[in-house]
C-alpha cells in the first residue's frame, strides 16, 4: 500500500471532517446554543476517549514499525560484519579459496541489488541482478563444506567460514521476512473514520476564523504524516524511509583486498 497516497487520503478525510463539523454547526439542530454546557461536555467526552484510542493505536503502532526498522537496520550491518569477516577467514585459508571469495563477492553484490534496486549509491554494474545468478547463498556454503583441508589451522578456518556463512544465511531470510509489513486495510479505515469524527467534532465548535482554520489544516497535515510513518517504516528496504546500503557498500568494496 502506497505510503503517499495513504497519507493524502487521511489529510482529505480529516480536513473533510473538519468541513463537514463547520457546515454542520450552522444547524443549530446540530450546533447546541453557546449556554447549552451539558452538551459541550457529552461531545467533549466522547471525542476524548475516541481521540486517546486513536492517539494509543497510532502509538503503539509506530513504536512496532520503528521496533522492526531498527531490527532490519541491526541485521543489515551485522551482515556487512559477518561478509568481511568471512572474507577475511578465506583468504586466510588460502589460495584454494579463491575462487569462493570470488562467488562471495558476486552473491553480495546480487543481493544488494535485489535488496536496495536501482539504489543511487550502488554502481551502474548492480543496478540489476542477472536473471539467473550463478550463485546463490546456499551453493555458497556447499563450496565452502566442500574445502579440503590440509592442516589443522585450515580445518579451524573452514569450521569458522561455515559458521559465518550460515549466519549470513540466516540474516538473508530474517531480511526477506521482514522486508516489508502490510499494515491491513481495516486497521488503515478505522484509524481514518476515527480521525475523520474527531476532525468533524472540531469543526463544530471551530471559530470562522483563519488561525482556526489553519490549525485545523496543520492538525489533519500532522495526523497525514504520522500514518505516512507508519507505513514508510513498515518497508525499511523501500520509500523514502529506509535501511542503508552503505554498510555492505563499504564491505563489498573491502573484499578480496
Amino acid at each position: 500500500m502506497n505510503p503517499t497516497v495513504v497519507a493524502v487520503i487521511t489529510f482529505c478525510f480529516a480536513f473533510g471532517g473538519a468541513l463537514l463539523g463547520i457546515w454542520l454547526a450552522k444547524s443549530s439542530r446540530w450546533r447546541p446554543p453557546s449556554d447549552d454546557e451539558k452538551s459541550k461536555d457529552t461531545v467533549k467526552l466522547a471525542m476524548g476517549l475516541v481521540s486517546t484510542m486513536t492517539a494509543l493505536v497510532l502509538g503503539l503502532v509506530t513504536a512496532s514499525a520503528k521496533s522492526s526498522y531498527d531490527q532490519m537496520d541491526s541485521a543489515v550491518k551485522q551482515a556487512s560484519i559477518n561478509l568481511l569477516a568471512l572474507d577475511r577467514v578465506l583468504a586466510r585459508y588460502g589460495p584454494e579459496a579463491k575462487d569462493i571469495r570470488a562467488q562471495l563477492k558476486a552473491v553480495a553484490e546480487s543481493r544488494i541489488a535485489t535488496m536496495w534496486p536501482g539504489g543511487a549509491s550502488q554502481p551502474p554494474a548492480m543496478a540489476r541482478p542477472a536473471a539467473s545468478a550463478p550463485t546463490t547463498v546456499e551453493g555458497l556454503v556447499d563450496s565452502i563444506r566442500g574445502l579440503g583441508p590440509g592442516n589443522e589451522l585450515q580445518s579451524a578456518l573452514k569450521a569458522r567460514a561455515v559458521e559465518l556463512a550460515e549466519d549470513g544465511l540466516q540474516l538473508r531470510w530474517l531480511a526477506m521476512a521482514s522486508a516489508e509489513t502490510d499494515v491491513p486495510a481495516a486497521f488503515l479505515v478505522i484509524v481514518i473514520f476515527w480521525l475523520t469524527v474527531i476532525f468533524a467534532s472540531f469543526g463544530l465548535y471551530a471559530p470562522r476564523n483563519l488561525a482556526a482554520t489553519t490549525a485545523l489544516v496543520v492538525g489533519s497535515l500532522s495526523v497525514a504524516c504520522a500514518l505516512f510513518l507508519v507505513l514508510e517504516l513498515g518497508s525499511p528496504f523501500s520509500g523514502v524511509i529506509s535501511v542503508s546500503d552503505q554498510p555492505l557498500l563499504r564491505a563489498l568494496g573491502l573484499m578480496n583486498g
